[in-house]
């Protein structure tokens, strides 16, 4: 009971985090943008760049809630999803998300 109990406070983060950045109020929790420029800011797509961070951290939320209820070998499985959804969110946040 208290691996699922802290499985779910781990998975609440990433999830909370998620809408805020949907709803357009947490720009500043999004890496590396709260830091760029104002010329490095203007060549980034804001609003694409907001859903693929928005859509990786819910989807990474949700992964985290699943794992105290998967055996050993989906445990492997749910954790190489996350570690797949990670670099493809980046490889699409360094290339959809940029202005042309």
């Amino acid at each position: 009971m208290v691996e699922i109990t802290i499985s779910i406070i781990f998975a609440l983060i990433p999830l909370i985090m998620g809408l805020i950045i949907a709803f357009g109020k947490g720009d500043g929790l999004i890496a590396g943008y709260n830091t760029a420029s104002k010329e490095e800011k203007e060549q980034v797509n804001i609003k694409r760049l907001r859903l693929v961070t928005a859509i990786m951290l819910l989807l990474s939320g949700i992964l985290v809630a699943l794992l105290p209820f998967a055996s050993q070998m989906q445990q492997y499985m749910l954790i190489a999803a996350l570690v797949f959804l990670a670099v493809i969110c980046i490889i699409i946040a360094n290339t959809w998300c940029k202005k042309s």
